[in-house]
């Protein structure tokens, strides 16, 4: 199967059916599976119109919207291949990746046009931004990307996207094309673009209908942002194949009051909106007298009825990964009659590769592979603790542009993912730690220490600097990031005299941390360190010059 096909099959099935749904003005708006697939059609003809061809690489940078899926599957479905950029990066984060993956064409909100006409000049293959709203920005300047408004485009297409031998049917594209280039984050401070076929996705759909229940009557609640892999296949590409409605939520701030009002019957989340969630259902419970008592004394039915109705009242299942969650909010929340099922994967997998099935959870587990799956741990200690492998049909092709990287990922064809832990006799994973350095926070989104290193270098006043993982006392999951710095006393003492004056120590350590936010501010904000401790003394080193990391933690007075 390819996506093309799932669509395809969702639309003879329930062409009348509500694929999407989303408010705007104050009222919700509907688009049904015949609608969706016939914007999609627009889209293609578009990008046919300038010239694009299957194998061409078209970006979408943009944050949730209900044109974000028209976009994607009419790339995807002239056979070329999607490049989802997140909205929140830094101007040169997103260079890089559009630079990086050779991207010809970008659609884009208008608000993001200051940001392309500053690095469009390091983008020699992108030729068009379509941009939504661009209308409203009058005739832009001329400059080598052309800039256009994405509706008046797809107005000009519509005619021969209705007509029989558009551009859309024209194409098939195989389970082997790539569909995405997906951009993870690298080791050497730069993202790595996974190349993600049809086929990859296409499997790691039909294991998670295989692993959990979908009905056709869902609605699932997107509240993740689409160029995260965890919720681009769990929470669009899955409710698509199942034929099931996709409800947006307006922003983050809204997710109560549009939970209400939608009544989803499914919710993907990271573990950080789960616990949001979880922390204000008990704080109403313990104010609310009468329904804390109920509970207490173990008539939680007509709780759970009060709960649910805050929900939505329809809502059956709840999925999380992209980080670790908090065991015990597994468990409470289950108690309440909310199933809450843990899995892991990552983005080269496309990316579910565990699930706890339905039938037997196991709080503190990421459950079992889904089907196709195979799970190995690389070089078991005694306990049987090692580095978690996997292989299968939703396995990436490789990190595009970059074979040496390629080669490192992968051992007898198996995928290394970084993440130390162990397989039990039934079969369930466990999450023990990272052999990698990669810091998760609370969000799920993956932070490799070498990138914040590479930002914090670019300060003429430190010397070397290593960037770790912490976590508050208070919290139980997720990681922040943090910084050691050793300074560059000459560049001090310089900057001193060109000062005249002397720094004390304690200005000497406020210079420093005041540049380290300097130059931190050209990555995202996720990225950028939350404590920085200076430290005077170079770190150990190995014989080939490599920091020993594990000689080092942030100190907790830096944790106050």
């Amino acid at each position: 199967m390819t996506i093309k096909e799932w669509l395809a099959r969702s639309v003879a099935r329930r062409g009348d059916g509500v694929a999407l749904r989303h408010k705007k003005g104050g009222r919700w708006q509907s688009l049904t599976y015949r609608e969706l697939l016939t914007r999609a059609w627009g889209v293609a003809e578009l990008l046919a119109r300038r010239g694009l061809k299957p194998g061409d690489r078209v970006a979408i940078f943009r944050e949730n919207a209900p044109d974000w899926p028209e976009m994607y599957f009419g790339i995807t479905g002239l056979g070329l291949a999607a490049v989802p950029v997140d909205a929140k990066l830094q101007e040169q984060e997103v260079a890089h990746i559009l630079r990086d993956s050779g991207a010809r064409l970008l659609f884009a909100d208008a608000r993001s046009y200051p940001l392309l006409k500053e690095i469009e000049t390091q983008l020699p293959g992108l030729q068009a931004a379509l941009l939504v709203g661009g209308r409203d920005l009058g005739p832009p300047p001329s400059r080598r990307v052309r800039y256009e408004d994405y509706r008046e485009a797809l107005e000009s297409a519509a005619a021969a996207a209705a007509a029989d031998g558009r551009a859309y049917d024209r194409h098939s594209p195989a389970e082997g094309d790539i569909a995405s280039f997906i951009y993870t984050s690298g080791t050497t401070g730069r993202q790595k673009g996974a190349m993600l076929t049809h086929g990859n996705f296409a499997a790691n759909v039909e294991a998670i209908l295989h692993a959990i229940e979908i009905r056709a009557d869902d609605n699932f609640l997107l509240v993740l942002p689409l160029h995260h892999a965890f919720a681009f296949t769990a929470n669009l590409l899955t409710p698509v194949a199942a034929g099931c409605e996709i409800s947006f939520v307006e922003s983050l701030k809204t997710v109560g009051e549009n939970t209400r009002e939608v009544s989803p019957t499914v919710l993907i989340g990271v573990p950080l909106l789960i616990e949001k969630m979880y922390n204000r259902i008990w704080a109403g419970l313990r104010e609310n007298k009468a329904a804390w008592a109920l509970y207490r004394l173990g008539l939680r039915r007509l709780v759970r009825r009060g709960i649910a109705a805050r929900l939505g009242g329809k809502l059956r299942l709840i999925v999380t990964g992209g980080a670790p969650c908090d065991p015990d909010v597994l468990v409470n929340f289950s108690n309440l009659g909310f199933p809450i099922l843990e899995g892991y994967g990552m983005t080269e997998t496309a990316p579910v590769l565990t699930l706890n099935p339905p039938g037997g959870p196991r709080p503190g587990t990421v459950g079992r592979p889904l089907p196709g799956v195979e799970i190995r741990i690389q070089d078991p200690n005694p306990e049987g603790i090692g580095e978690i492998t996997a292989r299968g049909p939703n396995v990436m092709k490789g990190y595009y542009n970059n074979p040496e990287a390629t080669a490192a990922a992968f051992r007898d064809g198996w995928f290394l993912t970084g993440d130390l832990g162990r397989l039990d006799a039934d079969g369930y994973v466990t999450i023990t730690g990272r052999k990698k350095s990669l810091i998760v926070n609370r969000e799920g989104k993956n932070i490799y220490p070498e990138e914040v290193e590479h930002a914090v270098s670019k300060s003429p006043f430190v010397r070397e600097c290593l960037a770790l993982g912490f976590r508050d006392p208070e919290v139980k999951v997720g990681e922040q990031v943090g910084i050691i710095v050793v300074p560059n006393q000459e560049e001090i003492d310089a900057h001193a005299r060109r000062g005249h004056r002397t720094l004390s120590e304690a200005e000497a350590v406020e210079l420093v941390r005041r540049d380290v936010k300097r130059v931190c501010a050209g990555i995202a904000e996720y990225k950028r360190p939350r404590r920085i401790q200076v430290r005077w003394e170079e770190f150990g080193k190995t014989s080939t010059g490599k920091v020993k990391r594990y000689l080092y933690a942030l100190r907790a007075e830096d944790l106050a």
